[in-house]
């Protein structure tokens, strides 16, 4: 099946990421809702476990065991150690109760003398949830740009590392899961601004030549509208003659600068930020979807600010 006609929520495991600060979470969050929307058993997670996600649905803390945020939407905050312990428990049938200990103990150790190890918990227990089929579809809030590639990464480096056992098994199939495009893809999340549109490119070449996991879509959030074109912009630079000034300030009964400075301000935002969106297109892969979400003039966290970036990307996506 050609990857243009696969639509983006067919996948089974969408990564969102993106550098911070650019809304990655409002995005994974909307992602998830409207997948759930549309019918979708969905589960959403945070990797970070910072509790912005949780923000998004106005929920209480996420925990390791999913819960219900929405119709269709369930969502949980990763834990690695709590991810080991369900390892241990369901591939090497070891019963556990309470915390690891010395086990966890082994662990951080191994873990801080083999990098890789914890990115492998983390990616596992998702690549676990895509094999068992327990949902249609699974939402990463993923690491920022500087960490992401490392977590993809992982099960293909150790993969080539070790040749043989059970490691070599566990991460053959996770390798499996991530490298097919019909089922794994990345999401990276930017906003008009020169450094994370620089970040952005650089991370898509990064993606392409360290991981296996497919880049679907770039979207493009906080993108302020066209208010005014060429036109008002030679009004507004003749209302600010003397004579006119004072006449509208008259007419008004109030000084008009401030409203005149703040729509040079609008024009001079709109035509910076179409600079960096040429950038962008010019630069990233023909043919990748570029999606638009609109600058939010309202809060930017809670349930309706989820459901107004969700009916954006509902656009954007032509549903």
């Amino acid at each position: 099946m050609s990857l243009d006609r696969v639509d983006l929520l067919d996948r089974r495991l969408l990564f969102v990421t993106g550098k911070g600060g650019v809304g990655k979470t409002s995005i994974a969050a909307a992602l998830a809702l409207l997948a759930a929307q549309r019918g979708k058993r969905t589960l959403v997670c945070e990797i970070d476990a910072k509790g912005d996600l949780a923000d998004s649905f106005e929920s209480g803390p996420l925990g390791f065991q999913p819960r219900e945020l929405a119709p269709n939407l369930l969502g949980m905050a990763m834990d690695t150690e709590k991810s080991l312990k369900e390892y241990l428990r369901l591939q090497l049938k070891v019963p556990l109760l309470g915390r690891i200990g010395p086990v966890a103990r082994t662990f951080d150790f191994v873990a801080d003398a083999a990098p890789g190890v914890k990115e492998i918990l983390t990616v596992g227990k998702l690549c676990y949830e895509v094999r068992e089929r327990t949902h249609d579809l699974i939402v990463v809030d993923a690491s920022a740009t500087g960490h992401v590639v490392g977590q993809l990464a992982a099960p293909q480096a150790i993969n080539e590392l070790v040749k043989l056992g059970r490691v070599r098994d566990q991460t053959g199939w996770m390798v499996d899961i991530l490298s097919d495009p019909l089922v794994t893809a990345a999401v990276i999340v930017s906003v008009p601004e020169e450094m994370p549109v620089t970040e952005t490119l650089e991370l898509a070449e990064r993606l392409r030549t360290e991981t296996d996991v497919h880049l679907a879509a770039v979207v493009v959030n906080k993108v302020l509208p066209e208010l005014f074109g060429r036109g008002e912009e030679e009004v507004f630079h003749a209302l600010r003659e003397p004579v006119l000034a004072a006449a509208l300030a008259d007419a008004v009964g109030g000084p008009v600068d401030p409203v005149l400075d703040a729509a040079q301000l609008a024009v001079t935002l709109r035509r910076t930020r179409a600079g960096h969106l040429t950038k962008l297109r010019a630069e990233l892969p023909r043919g990748l979807p570029l999606l638009y979400v609109p600058f939010l003039f309202t809060r930017t966290h809670g349930v309706r600010s989820t459901r107004s970036v969700a009916d954006a990307l509902s656009a954007e996506l032509g549903y």
